[in-house]
């Protein structure tokens, strides 16, 4: 018996999540993994530099369909590596670009802390 942890989810299934998390969400995380047990070093990262500034941040696990998801995310933001973080709408970056606005003293002004 084979344990199956994902449900079989569509290139449209994963698109209509990607317009919808992004649309109905301040602040959205694609990242692998949970906010509970994220399961990438990035995706950490870059839900640990939100967190400094908002605990309201909706995330949302990839690894469900990580290859449909790559393409419903690089079809967004023309940028195909996960995390990726949207604010009201419009693509901010990953953890590196995170990292950067943190560093700068800009990431609080950008979350709309």
């Amino acid at each position: 018996m084979a344990f199956d942890p994902a449900p079989d989810l569509s290139p449209e299934e994963v698109e209509a999540r990607v317009e919808s998390a992004i649309a109905d969400n301040e602040v959205v995380l694609f990242m692998k993994g949970t906010a509970m047990m994220p399961q990438c070093g990035y995706s950490d990262r870059a839900l640990g530099l939100i967190r400094q500034h908002r605990e309201d941040v909706e995330t949302v696990n990839v690894l469900d369909a990580l290859d449909a998801y790559r393409e419903a995310l690089e079809a967004h933001s023309g940028w195909e590596t996960i995390p990726q973080t949207y604010v009201d709408g419009e693509f901010v970056g990953g953890s590196d670009v995170l990292a950067e606005l943190d560093e700068r003293g800009d990431l609080a002004e950008t979350l709309h802390a």
